[in-house]
């Protein structure tokens, strides 16, 4: 499969990410998740979607470096620049339903300690600011653990911006979310895909209408 997308929008931000996959392939023992995938994608927001089991969450991990492919190349380059592998937890954020905060810390002291993990120091001003607009101000120092599932979805949306990452990952961001916290996440991708580069893996094909481009994933094999 390739696709490609000439990048003609104008960036508002101070870095700009170009997404390109070669080829890339993975299996887990016999079974083949991604066959062949070729993409290159600059500014904006780039959908995968396709049913469950076509490999999206598995393509994200492979994107941000959590997961090696069988075959094929990941390059992401900042500003024509190519990235290097161990620098790309500094440019990504990543939100996924598999990935969670730790249950016996707050909303506040788990994204201190993320910021830490990444080498950053940001101040509390600025974590206030992000918990703010994820609307989980009330939230702050309630245990992630004890939250419902929608404000652990917001929760995980702080942290991956944390440090306003210019290559946004975000798998199934609507999943747990009422009416309101809908509105939370689509006010977020719209944010950074003027920004930056958004990649957003979904199971509905109305969420991926919207987006400059997008890259169907086939049936669980």
């Amino acid at each position: 499969m390739f696709y490609s997308m000439e990048n003609t929008r104008t960036s508002v931000g101070e870095r700009l990410i170009t997404l390109e996959l070669r080829g890339v392939s993975k299996s887990f023992g016999m079974r083949r998740v991604l066959s062949d995938v070729n993409l290159a994608f600059g500014e904006g927001l780039l959908a995968v979607f396709g049913p469950n089991g076509s490999g999206k969450t598995t393509l994200l991990r492979i994107i941000a470096g959590l997961c090696q492919p069988s075959f094929g190349k990941v390059l992401v380059s900042e500003d024509g620049v190519l990235v290097p592998d161990d620098r790309r937890r500094i440019i990504i954020g990543f939100a996924a339903p598999d990935i969670s905060l730790y249950d016996e810390m707050t909303i506040a002291e788990n994204l201190r300690f993320f910021a830490l993990v990444r080498g950053m120091l940001i101040g509390e001003s600025k974590i206030n600011q992000i918990i703010e607009r994820l609307g989980i101000g009330s939230h702050t120092h309630r245990m992630f653990g004890e939250l419902s599932s929608g404000m652990k979805q917001r929760a995980k949306l702080a942290s991956a911006v944390l440090h306003d990452p210019p290559l946004l990952l975000l798998d199934e961001p609507y999943s747990n979310m009422d009416e309101a916290g809908v509105e939370v996440v689509h006010s977020l991708i719209e944010e950074y895909r003027r920004k930056g580069t958004v990649v957003v893996a979904t199971s509905a094909v109305a969420e991926a209408e919207s987006a400059d481009m997008t890259l169907e994933l086939g049936a669980k094999m």
